[in-house]
């Protein structure tokens, strides 16, 4: 077997896009997984994902999030499945802490992007599942909405085999030195992306882990109510509510209304079992009974844990290992990477092929904890 032009490690949303986007530059690409695509231990898993160009004053992800949001179109059209649906995304502004969402108002001004500002009574109004006591106003985004994580990423696997992409399954380790090893022998190719998420960490304990933090994110479905369409996608936006530090999409195709409150918790990425956590569960039933008073009394459906790797400014990892020239790390998804996977692997291919350097932001050297007003996240 020819030796490939280039490997992709990890094949989660980062890594598939990024697999894609090479294969259709004419590279000969393998992408290289510990389990199949999409599987449930991952990142890039569960049913669906925020999309929305929210993100303060950084005017960087907010042109991305909105050429992602034509990309997953596109990608919609040519796999014929659904990826994306538009309801919408709303931020509720918290009174007396508003920097952000004022921020983020700012930027779409400047930028030409569509939204509305909502006083608490309008938002109300307008959309009814919200108790709104505790906010000032609200910014509703229409051109946003979710995307379907897992089908995402095996459509994104579909259209990367149909390119010519090889896919296996294999077990990508680093010695002491931080080079690759598969199967006990070094990994060769002249581009090895590695995108393996939380587990870059591990992988790399010299030059990723000293900027990083793998954090767990526990996530409800709550049932809709009986006869009651108002919680479904048609009729109610996703959502995020920094005052909470909270954030949901409402029930997709029988989901249920997803809702998560962020308190970071910790995992052992190869040993834990991805089951949440019983405080966690009665935090976030106590968030739903503010918010959404119409779903008081509705049982817990489903839930999911998730893992995300953390950055000190919040920005993705798109750089080359310091010692072996070959290697591009690509991720550090802080919580925000998923929406921005097309143009995220589009980006990547391009750095690694050489055709631009990367964005100073995506470096590894230079990270600073941003405050919540500069992030592009919020946090």
């Amino acid at each position: 077997m020819a030796r490939p032009s280039a490997v992709v490690v990890g094949g989660g949303i980062a890594g598939v896009m990024t697999a894609l986007e090479l294969a259709r530059r004419g590279e000969s690409v393998t992408l290289i997984d510990r389990w199949e695509p999409g599987h449930s231990r991952a990142s890039s898993t569960d049913y669906n994902r925020v999309i929305r160009a929210i993100h303060g004053r950084d005017e960087f992800y907010t042109l991305w999030a909105r050429e992602a949001r034509l990309r997953w179109m596109e990608l919609q059209a040519e796999i014929g499945q659904r990826l994306y649906y538009e309801c919408g995304a709303l931020i509720l502004a918290t009174q007396g802490h508003c920097h952000w969402e004022d921020a983020t108002a700012e930027t779409f001004d400047k930028l030409g992007v569509p939204y509305y500002r909502f006083s608490a009574q309008e938002t109300a109004a307008r959309f009814p599942q919200f108790d709104t006591a505790s906010v000032a106003y609200s910014l509703y985004e229409p051109e946003a909405g979710m995307i379907m994580a897992h089908r995402g990423v095996r459509a994104g696997l579909e259209l990367f085999q149909r390119a010519g992409g090889t896919v296996e399954r294999g077990h990508v380790t680093t010695d002491a030195d931080e080079r690759l090893v598969l199967n006990g022998k070094p990994l060769e190719a002249d581009l090895i992306v590695v995108a393996t998420g939380p587990w870059m960490a591990d992988m790399y304990p010299r030059t990723v882990k000293p900027i990083t933090a793998v954090v767990g994110v526990n996530v409800l479905y709550t049932s809709t109510p009986d006869g009651d369409a108002s919680f479904d996608q048609e009729n109610m936006p996703c959502w995020i509510d920094h005052g909470e530090k909270s954030f949901g999409l409402p029930s997709t195709e029988g989901s249920g209304v997803k809702a998560a409150v962020v308190i970071p918790d910790k995992i052992d990425l190869d040993n834990d079992e991805r089951l949440i956590r019983r405080e966690t569960l009665a935090r976030t039933r106590s968030y739903i009974r503010k918010r959404f008073p119409g779903l008081v009394g509705q049982k817990v459906v489903d839930s999911k844990f998730n893992q995300i790797i953390l950055t000190p400014d919040t920005h993705f990892i798109v750089d080359w290992h310091p010692k072996h020239d070959n290697v591009l790390l690509a991720g550090g998804c802080s919580g925000h990477l998923y929406k921005h996977g097309p143009v995220f692997g589009d980006f990547v291919a391009g750095v690694g092929r050489r055709e631009y350097g990367t964005a100073d932001r995506f470096k590894i050297a230079g990270r600073r904890k941003l405050s919540p007003a500069e992030s592009p996240s919020g946090r």
